[in-house]
């Protein structure tokens, strides 16, 4: 914003307001070559905010607090029962046990047919009456020369059967835990824990309340550090720059802050030709997500004009409504005003209801009125 006073006459005089009002000072009015700038109004939010929403059907047991209260990260908010999922988890777990067992067994019979093969202990009645030994050694081996049977490939159908076996036992252990493993998301998602520092600013159920998957609950937010988000014409953005310093008010009657441009969106709204950007607040300033504010961004596209500028202690408000005291042929008159851009040196510019060279009172005493008589 270009600021250049060439009218810098200030007259400052002390007179008596009459018996029934106190001592007041009364300043001219100067002119001032103010730079143009654009009103645009906002919303105070948070740095960041969450919404929790169920993750698991069931019934809230637990919540942590109402709005307003603090909690740090980690903190449980909110707890919904999980009493199915316990007893399905004890059923999984009986099911990884039996699945251990079946693997045990299933390395015993491998290992057997490896040292001890089936095919060396035959079942039935060996050929010709003979002993067993017999059988190994002459049967069989004429069974393998006439190709009735081979020893060899009937072997290694037997040690696949048993690998076969290791296998489906290692997969069905693994099925078993795969399934503890689920069980165990579910019931780590029926705690919602905090994400970061933050205080709960809106709640949407209570304790005893049926929920589904996705249902929100409550919100939370880091309310310690403000930023505003409002919606830029396109016309203004291309005078902001990330990290830049422009004014901001919260409320209509809230003190001037200095905001820092902290993030320009890079896609403009079609239907409203906007462009969302967030501004920092500084930290401590009075005020919380959700109240109004307005930002003034500099317009590159009009020229620096001369304007009437008051000092913002001469300021009154009636309701959300500016004014200034204006002393007229000896008698004071509540002048409404409608305001420009702070200059950033105490006084404010006037766009309209005040004209260059006007006296009016600098500080107002409580309870000063139209009407009272100056006195000479």
């Amino acid at each position: 914003m270009r600021v250049r006073a060439w009218l810098a006459a200030v007259c400052l005089t002390l007179v008596p307001a009459g018996a029934h009002a106190a001592d007041y000072q009364t300043t001219t009015v100067m002119v001032q070559e103010v730079g143009q700038q654009a009103t645009v109004g906002g919303t105070v939010i948070p740095y960041k905010e969450v919404t929790l929403a169920a993750q698991i059907p069931g019934q809230v047991i637990h919540l942590a607090g109402s709005e307003g209260d603090r909690f740090q990260l980690g903190a449980v908010l909110v707890a919904i029962d999980d009493d199915a999922l316990q007893a399905q988890r004890r059923a999984a777990l009986a099911q990884i046990y039996n699945a251990e067992a079946a693997l045990r067994n299933a390395h015993v019979q491998y290992s057997r047919e490896l040292i001890s093969p089936r095919m060396n202990s035959p079942t039935t009645m060996p050929g010709m009456g003979s002993p067993n030994m017999f059988d190994q050694f002459f049967t069989r081996g004429f069974s393998d020369w006439t190709g009735r049977s081979d020893t060899r490939f009937e072997r290694h159908a037997n040690l696949y059967a048993q690998g076969s076996g290791v296998n489906q036992a290692q997969s069905a252990l693994l099925q078993a835990r795969a399934q503890v493993e689920t069980l165990d998301a579910k019931i780590r998602d029926a705690r919602l824990l905090a994400p970061f520092d933050g205080v709960i600013v809106q709640k949407m159920v209570e304790i005893g309340d049926t929920v589904q998957p996705g249902q929100p609950l409550l919100r939370f937010a880091h309310t310690e550090y403000l930023r505003i988000q409002a919606e830029v014409p396109v016309r203004l953005v291309s005078a902001l720059r990330k990290g830049m310093l422009v004014p901001a008010r919260l409320d209509v009657r809230g003190a001037l802050v200095q905001a820092r441009v902290a993030r320009i969106y890079p896609m403009a709204d079609a239907s409203r030709h906007t462009v969302t950007v967030k501004f920092d607040l500084p930290r401590g300033v009075p005020g919380g997500p959700g109240m109004y504010s307005e930002v003034r961004i500099p317009d590159h596209t009009m020229r620096a004009r001369s304007l009437p500028v008051v000092p913002e202690t001469a300021l009154v408000w009636r309701g959300s409504l500016p004014g200034v005291f204006v002393v007229t042929n000896g008698r004071l008159s509540l002048r409404l005003l409608r305001l420009g851009v702070p200059t950033g040196t105490g006084v404010v510019s006037v766009l309209a209801g005040l004209r260059g060279g006007e006296q009016i009172v600098l500080k107002p005493p409580p309870g000063l009125a139209s009407g009272v008589k100056k006195a000479k």
